[in-house]
């Protein structure tokens, strides 16, 4: 299933990881559209991420990880941590101030992966940034 993310002034086309992922990937194409502010992971490496608090997927551990390739977006679904999105832009290592964590990996971008580091370094030195995703056209 193909979506079209758009976060800054980029936009990139994806694909929802519904073999890979089946029950995250279902949660979350329920609330598409979804829109939300992405920031600098900063703890984790290169990567952005969307703070979700006590927001509620519905969803346990599947396909995850703790090290994203670029071009991954995971989904930390709550526990020791509050719930977030990320996405890797560079390398990632995972982490909150509680230690280690592990996220599932439910979407890949497919095109603009170039525009990635420039995304990050936006957040990082400009400050959050608006996200949208939505099915692909």
């Amino acid at each position: 299933m193909k979506l079209k993310i758009t976060a800054g002034p980029f936009t990139f086309d994806a694909r929802l990881e519904t073999e890979l992922a089946p029950k995250t990937s279902a949660a979350f194409l329920q609330r598409l559209p979804f829109e939300g502010q992405i920031v600098h992971v900063r703890w984790s490496g290169e990567g952005v991420w969307i703070p979700l608090g006590d927001y509620d997927f519905g969803v346990t551990y599947e396909n995850h990880t703790s090290h994203p390739a670029p071009g991954q977006f995971i989904l930390y679904p709550g526990g020791i941590s509050e719930t977030e999105i990320l996405l890797a832009y560079g390398g990632v290592d995972f982490a909150s101030k509680v230690g280690q964590l592990a996220g599932n990996h439910f979407i890949t971008v497919t095109s603009g992966l170039e525009h990635l580091p420039e995304l990050g370094k936006m957040c990082l030195w400009k400050g959050a940034q608006p996200i949208r995703f939505e099915l692909a056209a």
